[in-house]
């Protein structure tokens, strides 16, 4: 079928800017953006409902190029639509300081909704936004004041299909019923090495059918009717998210089409300009974008500013009709804490037995989510041990139908408006959704599984940090400790792995009252992920009338006991439930005469963010025997304990056996702990 003129100038616009960025970067990837650029001008011209000057106007439908490896096609979208994106940064396409980086980047590109680029995770994002907007449609929307309306829209390829992240994802989101969000498949048959069938045989639309999709084929990438009919029929399936499988090209037009060849490397100046000879497009100027084209690109404009003008009205009369659900809703988008949120967290009285800290953890977020609306979440199917579920608060599912089968299920109170998620054992998914929660707006979102399997999670973790969300993950189970489960389920290396990513607080409280202190810390930190370490096992909770108050934490550490009548001779430190050990340990020391301070250190992160001369108050230079204790491998510390000190730890794998015989067998016992500290005190006396 004939595109018409306009359409096919505007298509064509996109292509070969994107060409020209690579060209000129002599870097980059031009096949995606020659074949999807049909699909994305239909998206962009016909359905997508955004404001260019406000990118991040409240209910914009959020477009996520989860083929990140296309970015050129996504800013030149965001260039010619009117996005606060000059021609400067087009022309400094992957070179320093421009606002066109190689993968799109949040919160460095106006308009980028999330980072994108390793495969997978922009659609999983996805997912998240979409039940970010089915929440807050469910809790907020009223009849007649639908403030909450908007779709999630997605662009992804073979590879992001191939990524066991966006399986997960995908899963999940048929069998939630997300019928606003709508995926995009440049299926294109080729990836970055070969073409697809040496590796992905499978059939896709079957695949994503059984996950309780709509498919949609539309057999030519270049059929702009038949691309804007699928588009439409996916938007009328409220019921169910919806995967339209593009047949398109990979570098269109050009000598290197449908090879791997143009997936990731420029065309060269000689096919790109016989590509732009191929297609009609003139060879010279570069980076051209005629004026009727940009004038009807631009009609974005007008529309976004009449589309979310039409929203204020809607919004005003909402605040008027509803006006604490319309506080609580806007100060949901704003980020705020609400006026008291912490005014409930429980203070917890000394105890020798003490309670594991995941239990604290459970009681202080059930005291907060009640006056926190924004804060929701759940496990990869663990909230029996991890205990993370918010009572009372319901569970986000699909609304059952009234012939639905719920006998012998646990489907009862099922609605969009429950702020309990539960993910499945897909903990992957489970941190790329949160991120994409969190990036929507209006929440604070958290996921929960055994420290151990942060393993499966790392990815999404790591993007978390990269875009500065607002994600909370709460890992229990967080040493040998939690016993006869054995190695497989022991962590040992992951505090040393996850405390290498920048951007990342994580804190691991010593007892009740510093996990209290440690879920307020990580409630007010609004511009990165705050991770949680919590143990399985009972730990004393500490008489804070003998000890320093909880609060100390927020310094990330603190002197928890100090040397009775002078300098210390020793320094102890340590990290959650081993803060106890070395406080009995350093009894029997000071019985003997020894000098011993005890610091409570449970984020490096939170330290290493203070003043130095605080710092050195708490660690003295002019102290150099220095014995850390954690359960965990010694990797990192011996920046607290300098050249002099010695590291208790866990540097191989852990075993099977109760939790008691483990702490014996590894040494972490009060006549260990002894025994360490005067070999590192007589290694220092002449």
């Amino acid at each position: 079928m004939t595109t018409p003129s306009l359409d096919q100038q505007c298509i064509d616009t996109l292509r070969f800017l994107s060409v020209d960025m690579v060209e000129k970067a002599n870097s980059g990837h031009p096949g995606l953006p020659l074949g999807a650029a049909p699909m994305a001008y239909a998206l962009w011209t016909r359905q997508l409902k955004h404001h260019p000057t406000n990118p991040l106007w409240a209910d914009r439908d959020r477009f996520v190029l989860s083929a990140g490896h296309g970015s050129a096609l996504l800013y030149s979208l965001l260039y010619v639509t009117g996005y606060a994106l000059s021609m400067d940064d087009i022309k400094q396409f992957r070179q320093w300081g421009s606002k066109a980086p190689g993968h799109p980047e949040r919160g460095h590109t106006p308009g980028v909704e999330v980072t994108t680029g390793p495969l997978g995770q922009g659609l999983a994002n996805a997912v998240g936004m979409a039940i970010g907007e089915a929440h807050l449609a469910a809790r907020y929307n009223r009849d007649g004041h639908n403030v909450v309306d908007h779709h999630t829209w997605v662009i992804v390829s073979d590879g992001d299909l191939m990524e066991g992240v966006a399986s997960e994802a995908a899963s999940l989101a048929g069998h939630l019923k997300l019928g606003k969000l709508i995926v995009m498949y440049d299926d294109n048959y080729v990836t970055l090495a070969a073409s697809t069938d040496i590796t992905f045989s499978e059939d896709r639309a079957k695949r994503f059918e059984s996950y309780g999709w709509q498919t949609i084929t539309v057999a030519d990438g270049n059929d702009l009717p038949a691309i804007n009919a699928a588009l439409d029929a996916a938007r009328a399936d409220t019921t169910r998210p919806s995967l339209i499988l593009v047949r398109t090209h990979l570098g269109y037009g050009s000598s290197k089409q449908d090879s791997f060849k143009a997936h990731g490397s420029p065309l060269g100046a000689e096919v790109a300009k016989r590509t732009k000879e191929k297609l009609g497009w003139p060879v010279e100027p570069p980076f051209l974008v005629p004026e009727p084209a940009l004038a009807h690109f631009r009609e974005a404009l007008d529309r976004g500013a009449k589309a979310e003008a039409e929203w204020n009205g809607r919004l005003d009369a909402y605040t008027k009709a509803f006006p604490e659900l319309a506080k609580e809703l806007q100060g949901r988008l704003r980020g705020e804490l609400p006026p008291g949120w912490d005014a409930d967290i429980p203070v917890f009285p000394a105890d020798a037995t003490g309670i594991a800290t995941r239990v604290a953890g459970s009681k202080v977020m059930n005291a907060i989510a009640p006056k926190l609306s924004a804060l929701g979440g759940g496990s990869a199917d663990l909230d029996p041990s991890t205990h993370t579920n918010l009572k009372g608060l319901g569970d986000f599912n699909p609304p059952l139908q009234p012939d639905q089968d719920t006998e012998g299920s646990d489907a009862g109170g099922w609605s969009y408006a429950g702020r309990n998620l539960h993910f499945g054992i897909r903990e992957h998914a489970m941190g790329a959704i949160a991120n994409g929660l969190a990036a929507h707006g209006g929440f604070i979102p958290y996921g929960s599984t055994f420290l151990i399997f942060s393993d499966y999670m790392r990815p999404a973790i790591r993007l978390s940090a990269l875009m500065g969300l607002h994600v909370l993950h709460v890992f229990t189970h967080d040493s040998i400790a939690l016993g006869e489960d054995g190695p497989t389920h022991q962590p040992v290396e992951q505090l040393a792995i996850l405390r290498a990513i920048p951007n990342l607080t994580l804190i691991r409280p010593a007892d009740a009252n510093e996990t209290a202190v440690a879920w307020k810390v990580a409630l007010e930190s609004r511009d990165h992920p705050v991770l949680l370490a919590l143990t399985r096992q009972d730990v004393a909770t500490l008489d804070r009338s003998r000890y320093p108050s909880a609060e100390g934490l927020r310094k990330g550490a603190y002197v928890l006991s100090d040397a009775k009548g002078g300098k210390p001779a020793l320094i102890l430190i340590a990290s959650g439930s081993e803060v106890g050990l070395i406080l009995a340990a350093a009894e029997r020391l000071e019985g003997e005469g020894i000098a011993v301070r005890c610091v409570s250190m449970p984020s490096w992160e939170l330290f290493d963010a203070q003043p130095q001369d605080y710092r050195d108050q708490v660690l003295p230079p002019d102290v150099p025997a220095r014995l850390a204790v954690e359960l965990g491998v010694s990797q990192g510390w011996c920046r607290y304990v300098g050249g002099h000190g010695d590291m208790l730890s866990v540097d191989r794998f852990g075993a099977s056996a109760p939790a008691e015989v483990l702490l014996r067998e590894y040494g972490f016992t009060v006549d260990n702990v002894v025994a360490r500290a005067k070999a590192l005190l007589a290694r220092r006396t002449p």
